[in-house]
């Protein structure tokens, strides 16, 4: 899944908006996307664009308090990941609400653990979404895939 939104990020960045789901998964299984993965990611997307707040209290987005991490996000987030969240948080990037929607949609990813990786790509689309993610420099910080991931 996250070879896919790797490509789907690199490819319709730019172009503002993504076509519909069925053209997309024509175009992701040319590439050579497996169907399993391919409907994950999309799915994931869709869970994405939904800005579920209701399970959050009121007010979290203004809140200054201290996150502590439970014993399975601790399991799949890294330090390297929780630090990197903190830091986010911290430097204004987002606000208390948007990491645990953030932490949310990380545990919700395929695999055992989250990378560094993930968890900004998990940011980046986040931001795109919410039409927040006007500065290109932002995108060249945070959108780092390692040598690992193979390219489409």
């Amino acid at each position: 899944m996250f070879d896919i939104l790797v490509y789907l990020f690199e490819n319709y960045f730019d172009a503002g908006n993504c076509p519909d789901s069925a053209t997309l998964t024509r175009k992701l299984t040319m590439a050579g996307f497996d169907d399993e993965e391919i409907t994950l990611a999309l799915d994931w997307l869709s869970d994405l664009s939904r800005h579920d707040e209701e399970g959050y209290l009121a007010g979290l987005a203004e809140s200054d308090s201290m996150r502590h991490f439970t014993e399975e996000e601790m399991e799949i987030i890294d330090t390297e990941g929780r630090g990197f969240i903190f830091f986010l948080e911290q430097a204004g990037v987002i606000n208390p609400l948007q990491r645990e929607l953030l932490i949310d949609r990380v545990i919700r990813m395929d695999g055992d653990t989250a990378s560094i990786e993930k968890i900004k790509l998990v940011v980046l689309f986040d931001l795109w979404i919410q039409n927040q993610l006007t500065d290109r420099s932002i995108v060249e910080g945070l959108f780092v895939v390692s040598d690992s991931h193979q390219r489409h």
